[in-house]
């Protein structure tokens, strides 16, 4: 068969399949994309040779962004439980380093995603082209480099022969749970261009199957041992609880055996914020159920985590505990020197429920009775405070996040909430309650600023069934707002909750947690004094997401906002929701996170802060 390179790459692409558990999706649903000169005659000739409607075979979709469209490929991954994702195509040159920063967000976060970013000619005749990077070390370097640290797989196509092997291990690592991240395939645009006789076989429909790993039973039995050894049990439930779909197989396992349950941004919402076992979010951004928990357990089970210093507080949270990882990853099973379970969690669990309690003789192990009490008490006291906090009468970032998440929990679907960044995540962490587990879509491995609205756009196309809320301060919304035009342009509706701050509000926290006195944080005019303290910067947020086709509400009280929450919910297109919230102290944090502090400095805050730091240091366990 007789096919351009790009037009053997499209053609492949939408033939491939994810299947778990006996239910098969496209594992390629689109390609997402933005021409020129390194790709519009190679891979967009073939799209449109294909035809590009949603109808087709490979649907193209327009972007403004290359990182953004590169966020919207996690965001759809991510809702899509990783069994599918997206391709995103770029242009020589600022294109392609435009998604290094996407690239980055999706392998520290351990999503697929693929990237088909144009390269310079591979027979140079034409060196050095527009954009090229010129290295007089190599002419073998190009900008397309800079995303090999960022890609679990890298591959450059200097000759069409090379595409079908290229393709086969591309495919193998968006599939693999294990090492799944970043795909680049980097199409230098003359090779996009060239034909060559293709065997049809490479065109069949080909079916990837997604592993389950089940336990070594050595690892079994020494997991087994470690569990019934302890009697003040702690599980951490990270991300790949809910990527493997396990949520019930924890609930089962932690109701058995009487062990409470903490949540990191990616598996919050694993457990049931109401269940007498959930202590919430543990860690920095924690809660003090969780974290009073996590600091008196003897035995951490973190299921699906990676452990990140949020987890963690810095490796100062978890006492003297030891620790039992169950992950698909050997990666990060093997980390804090825990005992390692490399496996699925749903089947790892499964294999561990009907195991502990077996080698010592009694029907079923529990954690001490105690432990399990107390858990629940601190669990309901924990409710008690999340109401609170939702309650007050001003609009505060609280109640803001309050009004919301009631909002989401009254629709019948029980929607979806997309955030990233700023201070925002923290709250969210401590303060959401999940109406199941598909709802909280926070991405906190990279904290990505701009990474809402697109990341939103791409959870959308995941579950076009259910009303998808963005939440984005203004420091990122001004990062990166244009995908919105994509989603009106696409009819995709969202609901955006944008929320100005006049600044960066996390950052000027920590600014001043540290003694740099909130420089550079705030949105205001350079002053008679030179420095950034004059009047506030007049930028009309509210104007700017009318100017991208939004539909725009204003809210200025708890009351406003479920009235324009409402009124957005039950449009039918894309509508922001602007919001100025009441400033407000947020709740102390229950755990230390390390950012170092100048050692010298002649302002006193600085000092103050180092000695601080110094104490909080003193705790920190370099080797868990």
């Amino acid at each position: 068969m007789r096919l351009t390179t790009a037009q053997a790459l499209v053609r492949f692409l939408s033939r491939q399949w994810s299947e778990r558990d006996g239910v098969e999706r496209r594992l390629i649903e689109g390609c997402l994309g933005i021409f020129g000169h390194g790709n519009v005659a190679g891979v967009g000739q073939a799209l449109a040779e294909q035809g590009a409607g949603a109808r087709s075979a490979l649907p193209y979709y327009l972007a403004r962004n290359e990182q953004a469209m590169v966020h919207t490929a996690v965001g759809y991954a991510r809702a899509a439980n990783r069994l599918s994702t997206f391709a995103c195509t770029s242009s020589i040159g600022p294109g392609a380093t435009n998604m290094v920063t996407g690239a980055a967000l999706a392998t520290i976060n351990r999503i697929p995603v693929l990237l088909l970013p144009g390269d310079v000619f591979a027979t140079r005749v034409s060196a050095p082209v527009l954009q090229e990077l010129e290295d007089p070390r190599s002419y073998d370097v190009t900008v397309n480099d800079t995303l090999r640290p960022v890609s679990r797989f890298f591959d450059r196509i200097n000759r069409p022969e090379q595409l079908p092997s290229a393709l086969l291990a591309a495919m193998r690592v968006l599939t693999d749970p294990a090492e799944t991240g970043a795909v680049t395939l980097a199409l230098p645009q003359d090779v996009q261009a060239e034909a060559y006789d293709w065997p049809e076989a490479l065109f069949r429909d080909r079916v990837w199957h997604v592993p389950r790993p089940v336990p070594e039973p050595a690892a079994l039995a020494r997991a087994v041992r470690a569990i019934e050894s302890a009697r003040r049990p702690l599980i951490v439930a990270g991300g790949g609880v809910k990527y493997s779909e396990a949520c019930e197989e924890l609930r089962h396992f932690a109701e058995k055996h009487g062990i409470p349950v903490g949540e990191t941004q990616a598996g919050k919402g694993a457990l049931p914020y109401d269940h007498p076992l959930a202590a919430g979010a543990v860690g920095h951004t924690g809660t003090a159920a969780a974290n009073a928990l996590a600091r008196e357990a003897d035995l951490v089970i973190g299921i699906g985590t990676r452990y990140t210093d949020f987890t963690t507080a810095s490796r100062t949270l978890f006492g003297g505990a030891r620790f039992l990882n169950i992950n698909v990853a050997a990666f990060d099973a093997a980390k804090h020197a825990g005992e390692t379970l490399v496996a699925d969690v749903k089947e790892a669990l499964f294999a561990l429920d009907a195991a502990v309690g077996r080698t010592v003789g009694a029907p079923a192990w529990r954690a001490d009775p105690e432990w399990s009490a107390r858990a629940a008490r601190l669990a309901g006291e924990l409710r008690e405070e999340i109401a609170r906090a939702a309650s007050g009468r001003e609009l505060t970032q609280p109640v803001l996040l309050g009004v919301v998440n009631d909002a989401l929990n009254d629709l019948p679907d029980g929607g979806v909430v997309v955030n990233a960044a700023g201070s925002m995540p923290g709250d969210l962490h401590r303060l959401w309650r999940p109406g199941d587990p598909d709802q909280y879509q926070v991405e906190y491995g990279y904290s990505c600023m701009g990474y809402e609205v697109a990341g939103g756009l791409g959870v959308k196309l995941a579950r076009p069934d259910r009303e998808v809320v963005v939440l984005v301060g203004d420091g990122s919304y001004l990062m990166m707002a244009q995908e919105i035009a994509t989603a009106v342009q696409e009819g995709v509706k969202l609901v955006v909750v944008l929320v100005d701050n006049h600044g960066f509000a996390s950052i000027g926290g920590l600014s001043e947690s540290v003694g740099a006195r909130r420089l550079g944080t705030a949105y205001r005019l350079r002053g008679d004094s030179g420095e950034l303290d004059g009047g506030p910067l007049p930028v009309d947020l509210a104007v700017n997401a009318a100017s991208l086709g939004a539909d725009v509400l204003t809210a200025r009280d708890p009351d406003g906002l479920r009235a324009a929450l409402a009124k957005a919910l039950a449009a039918r297109t894309t509508t922001v929701v602007y919001v100025e919230p009441v400033p407000a102290e947020g709740p102390p944090a229950q755990a230390w996170w390390d950012v170092p502090v100048a050692e010298v400095s002649r302002l006193p805050e600085t000092r103050a802060a180092r000695e601080r730091y110094e104490e909080r240091k003193r705790d920190q366990r370099p080797y868990l």
